[in-house]
């Protein structure tokens, strides 16, 4: 009896998808690690220091952007990296040994995040390893950008033409790119020129987060907004021009902000996040109903809930240009969007897609997924709150709530860490490849 002919190309199908999905969970597995450890442990940690010493000073510079960077760019840009990979039009139509370049930018930039946060912690011959670091980011993402347009490239001349969620997810790229190397420049400076720690001077450093914050996860989070969400939670066609126009204006207020023209910045910034937030039709009534299965029934209401703090992110950063001596408003601003909006954003979008990314047959609890949701919303919610009465000094009493916010967080993320890994483990939907 001759073999079916379909069945080699079946195999070899099964296996490309099984070599993408180790791919994605090593990014994935890389970020979660980032996440808890020299990210929000340090964070906790540092929030006790100044919760004593009812003083925002009490943390080394150095410190504080140790776990900034390996929060922002080991756990959200590790995740970008990952999904990235895995979403890239025609990649399955490759040869497994063409994911080579996915595990050269994993390798890349895990060296690259990891050495930056040892770096700035330990401070050891940080004036050769702090722009070493830095190369090794830039290396990884400009190789992640070249295959990426590859991909949409080839889908363009299929389609005719690319979509503005793919648009956004490139142009975040290319936010990715110029903040990679605006860092680059700055690790440099610092190393050979006029710095006497790794620590980024605050001037500096306070253009850079909008620069860091605002250019790379903000756009590709609003890139997959559009690309899953109106399927997801049943939302109205997304206005597509609309779409664009607000990532040009966000662009404008990004190099507003480079110019120290920190007031129109805010307002210009603001003025685009309004403009997304109508063009994707987030906070409108749906047109179908939501699609739930597998996540807990609060999917949809988390997914809103991230772009409320969006907004509310947006708004803060006017007070906090208004007030730009205030350390308390702008760390509260950048909190509630990096924790908000960001985090809400991954908390309740990772559990409605990785499993079906990962070939998982279910994600691993529901309720976990909701738990972590409240946790890290309600210890947001303390944070941002009290960041601003504690550090403007408006009652004493708010210096206590801080390291009860950074707890409440803290369990958060375990919750979604053990969530993520039971369903790492879970049995997969794909037989493997013979």
């Amino acid at each position: 009896m001759t073999p079916e002919p379909a069945k080699p190309a079946v195999a070899i199908s099964i296996a490309r998808e099984q070599q993408l999905i180790k791919l994605l969970m090593s990014f994935l597995v890389t970020g979660i690690l980032f996440m808890v450890f020299p990210g929000t442990f340090l964070g906790v940690w540092n929030l006790f220091v100044i919760s004593d010493a009812h003083s925002a000073s009490s943390v080394s510079a150095a410190w504080m952007q140790a776990h900034g960077h390996a929060q922002l760019f080991g756990w959200i840009g590790s995740f970008i990296l990952g999904i990235g990979f895995y979403s890239i039009p025609n990649l399955r139509r490759v040869s497994a040994w063409s994911f080579w370049d996915g595990w050269l930018v994993w390798a890349l930039w895990t060296s690259g995040v990891a050495l930056r946060w040892l770096t700035n912690v330990y401070q050891w011959q940080w004036t050769t390893l702090l722009p070493l670091s830095a190369v090794l980011e830039l290396l990884a993402v400009m190789l992640f950008l070249v295959r990426s347009i590859q991909g949409h490239r080839m889908q363009g001349k299929i389609k005719g033409s690319v979509e503005p969620w793919a648009a956004l997810v490139i142009g975040g790229t290319i936010g990715f790119i110029a903040t990679m190397s605006v860092n680059v420049y700055e690790s440099f400076v610092l190393a050979f020129l006029a710095g006497d720690s790794p620590a980024f001077p605050a001037d500096f450093n306070s253009r850079f987060l909008i620069l860091s914050v605002w250019s790379f996860p903000v756009p590709i989070a609003w890139g997959f907004t559009a690309r899953w969400m109106p399927v997801f939670l049943g939302l109205r066609p997304s206005k597509k021009s609309l779409i664009l126009l607000a990532f040009v204006i966000n662009s404008i207020g990004i190099i507003a902000a480079l110019a120290n023209l920190l007031m129109a910045s805010s307002l210009i910034i603001l003025l685009g996040a309004i403009l997304i937030v109508i063009a994707i039709r987030i906070l409108e009534q749906a047109e179908k109903p939501a699609k739930i299965q597998g996540v807990h029934r609060s999917f949809p209401a988390f997914m809103r809930i991230a772009y409320a703090w969006f907004l509310i992110a947006a708004a803060i950063g006017v007070w906090a240009a208004i007030e730009p001596d205030s350390l308390g408003i702008g760390g509260a601003g950048r909190h509630a969007l990096t924790v908000g909006y960001l985090m809400t954003m991954v908390f309740a979008v990772a559990p409605r897609m990785l499993p079906g990314f990962l070939g998982k047959k279910k994600l691993f609890s529901e309720r976990l997924m909701l738990f972590a949701l409240l946790l890290t919303n309600i210890g947001c919610a303390v944070r941002v709150t009290s960041e601003i009465i504690a550090y403007q000094h408006y009652a004493e009493w708010a210096w206590v709530l801080l390291p009860i916010s950074a707890t409440l967080e803290l369990t958060g993320v375990v919750v979604f860490t053990i969530n993520m890994v039971g369903t790492f483990l879970e049995k997969p939907m794909l037989a493997p490849a013979k």
